[in-house]
């Protein structure tokens, strides 16, 4: 099926936070006096929400209530770090923007909170070039679980498969995948090998030169 809709994840995709994100777990593990349980312990983190993210970190089970107090703890750093201002991931914001001349619904699928998702498209001018916004508070379950971008399609009115995902991580190309959408990988985050042993049929490194349709 030609896609007639795309679905974006948003850090990563459409904006380079990752530089913010990465800063802010540190400054939490800085905090507990952790240590990271693996090298490149932020990789283990990418497209998965705060509380499910923090065992992760750590490398240990956490109890629900206090993974929850963690991840507010990062996403307070998170958002102070970012007061220093929003990037776009190259390309993005007119890749968006041809996508909404030529009237092709959009959505964005995020596990982000819907207050930092409101504020970084925001702060790129793209919140008006979306219809629909699917944050963390949205679903019961976050990637690689699929129903975030279930929902996604439904408020689009478009069945999952007429829908193109972009997404940066492997957790993310796997929640599209068993969605029953086709992914296209944004490397900002993992290797193009990785996303596509993830399920990804192509890989970008960015927007620049990206075209519809693909």
């Amino acid at each position: 099926m030609t896609p007639r809709g795309v679905i974006f994840d948003m850090d990563g995709v459409l904006v380079d936070s990752g530089a913010h994100h990465r800063a802010a777990w540190r400054a939490l593990l800085d905090e507990l006096g952790e240590r990271p349980a693996r090298e490149e312990h932020w990789r283990l983190t990418i497209g998965r929400p705060g509380a499910e993210a923090v065992a992760l970190l750590l490398g240990r089970p956490v109890p629900e209530a206090e993974a929850r107090r963690l991840a507010g703890r990062k996403r307070a750093h998170y958002q102070r770090l970012a007061r220093a201002g929003v990037v776009a991931i190259p390309g993005a914001p007119t890749f968006v923007e041809t996508l909404a001349a030529r009237g092709i619904p959009r959505a964005v699928a995020t596990s982000a909170a819907r207050e930092d998702a409101e504020r970084l498209l925001a702060g790129l001018g793209l919140r008006r070039h979306f219809e629909v916004v699917v944050a963390s508070e949205d679903v019961w379950r976050g990637k690689p679980d699929p129903e975030v971008y279930l929902l996604a399609a439904r408020r689009l009115g478009l069945e999952p498969g007429a829908c193109l995902v972009f997404e940066d991580s492997v957790v993310g190309v796997e929640a599209a995948r068993r969605a029953g959408m086709p992914v296209v990988g944004v490397s900002t985050a993992h290797a193009a090998d990785e996303l596509s042993a993830a399920g990804a049929r192509r890989v970008i490194a960015s927007f620049e030169g990206v075209t519809w349709p693909m």
